[in-house]
């Protein structure tokens, strides 16, 4: 899938839902700084995209940039709100209490 994504993208088309699928096959494969990029972008392109920040959220706590995730999140949290996706909130919102706590270990 990725390889067909990644050829869309060589041929020129850029949207945020092309980089989403890039950001969420690469986050599935573990190549979290190839995720990172591609999500970037996603909330760049469309910065309302409450899933894609939820994700980049979790591709920087792969990478143990815990500021990175809370930031993304903390973004996510206003772009969900903002357009009523509930179940993005709820999931953001855990994720940061569970942050706040591994950060005060």
């Amino acid at each position: 899938m990725i390889e067909s994504l990644e050829k869309m993208l060589a041929k020129g088309v850029d949207n945020s839902l092309l980089r989403f699928g890039l950001g969420k096959g690469y986050l599935d494969l573990g190549e979290n700084a190839k995720a990172v990029e591609h999500f970037q972008r996603c909330v760049e392109i469309d910065p309302k995209y409450s899933a894609a920040w939820k994700l980049l959220g979790k591709a920087h706590l792969a990478l143990v940039d815990h500021a990175a995730a809370r930031l993304a999140w903390e973004r996510g949290l206003e772009a969900a709100r903002a357009h009523g996706d509930k179940q993005a909130e709820k999931e953001m919102t855990v994720f940061l209490k569970k942050l706040d706590r591994a950060d005060q270990r």
